[in-house]
């Protein structure tokens, strides 16, 4: 282990949690190394939707939003399984941009700050031994003083790790998530979200005139369907009339949709084997949470405030997990139950339009609901 190289932060996995962090580190003059699997740029199932909490922090990287011209987003449509609609207001409000822009300009912004970067490699194990990080990739074996996990929803490290949630079966653990980018008419400045049985569909406006269609449905919809996303958009999706309009009059952008499986939403540790767990690895999107983006990246500021005590020998290590997990908990938790509540209500034909109907005759019970998913500028 004396020619393995050490770096002061290991980051697996490179979406916007792990770019993030990152990048606060390398400005802070650690030294840091971040394992990607994929090459950028490349897409990823994600509803790419942003809201406007995170744009202040973004532009601190030196990401110019201006330069995308994304839209902004300033109301919400929900539709029941019929397709009746039910409009509101985002006080907050956001903006569509794509996951394949945002994350290859913060990976960029990385390697401009001095962030050792791999991609295309896989970590196969990381290892806790006397008070550092052994990480084993495919192309490299390196060790760290901190190791932050931010490799998204599912990994074969929480299989290593047996994270109790890859055991468990049930409701929140057996989501697909299906994404295209479409061209199609449509109100730049709102999102929709159109229920249909046992799951949603979302559609809002990224850059250069596209619109992200993305939807979350359970694995049974589309064993029903003969394991076809072709016969189950048809079967299911196509019940609701405005998805109809939407899969027919559209242009798909993509030959074949992106897809991603075993999606749990089941509640997460914020810590395994010592390593800082970030995003999607902490449990953070939760359906209906809206700001998954935003979250992730909020997750990156509230681990590198802690990792840079640490580092500092304000804190030692016990302390500095300890933080960051009352920090995480404080700042995401009461956002995660509202969206975990909500959820209930949605993919039914009778829950649904109910929930839909009392949110449109109780303004104010609306306006809590979508605050209560939205977080204040980081």
């Amino acid at each position: 282990m004396d020619n393995e190289p050490l770096y002061d932060v290991a980051v697996i996995g490179g979406g916007l949690a792990g770019l993030s962090l990152a990048i606060q580190c390398a400005r802070q003059g650690y030294s840091v190394v971040l394992f990607e699997k994929e090459e950028y740029p490349f897409h990823k199932v994600c509803g790419e939707y942003i809201s406007l909490e995170s744009r202040d922090f973004l532009s601190g990287f030196g990401v110019d939003l201006d330069s995308f011209k994304v839209p902004l987003i300033n109301k919400l449509q929900l539709s029941d399984v019929k397709g009746r609609i039910y409009s509101f207001n985002l006080p907050l409000g956001g903006f569509g941009i794509s996951r394949y822009s945002l994350d290859d300009t913060l990976y960029k912004i990385a390697v401009a700050n001095g962030v050792t970067v791999y991609t295309g490699t896989k970590v196969n194990n990381v290892e806790y031994i006397n008070d550092e990080f052994r990480i084993s990739a495919t192309t490299i074996v390196a060790m760290a003083k901190v190791a932050a996990g931010s490799y998204g929803k599912r990994s074969n490290l929480d299989v290593k790790w047996k994270r109790p949630f890859t055991n468990r079966s049930g409701n929140l653990n057996n989501y697909i998530g299906i994404k295209y980018h479409i061209k199609y008419p449509h109100n730049i400045s709102t999102i929709t979200l159109h229920n249909f049985y046992k799951g949603y569909c979302g559609i809002s406006a990224i850059e250069a005139g596209k619109s992200c269609l993305c939807y979350l449905t359970t694995a049974k919809n589309l064993k029903d369907s003969g394991s076809s996303i072709k016969e189950m958009e048809r079967q299911v999706l196509f019940k609701n009339p405005r998805l109809r309009e939407i899969f027919t009059a559209a242009e798909f952008l993509y030959d074949e949709p992106l897809a991603i499986s075993q999606i749990s939403f089941s509640r997460k540790s914020t810590v395994e084997n010592h390593v800082l767990m970030l995003g999607d690895a902490a449990g953070m999107i939760t359906p209906l949470c809206g700001n998954g983006m935003s979250m992730a990246m909020h997750s990156g500021k509230i681990a590198f405030h802690s990792i840079n005590r640490y580092l500092q020998k304000k804190i030692n290590r016990q302390e500095m997990e300890e933080e960051y997990t009352r920090s995480w908990k404080n700042t995401f938790t009461r956002r995660l139950s509202t969206g975990r509540i909500i959820q209930q209500f949605f993919g039914n034909n009778t829950s649904t339009s109910l929930f839909l109907k009392t949110m449109n005759a109780v303004p104010p019970l609306a306006n809590f609901l979508i605050r209560s998913t939205h977080g204040k500028p980081f």
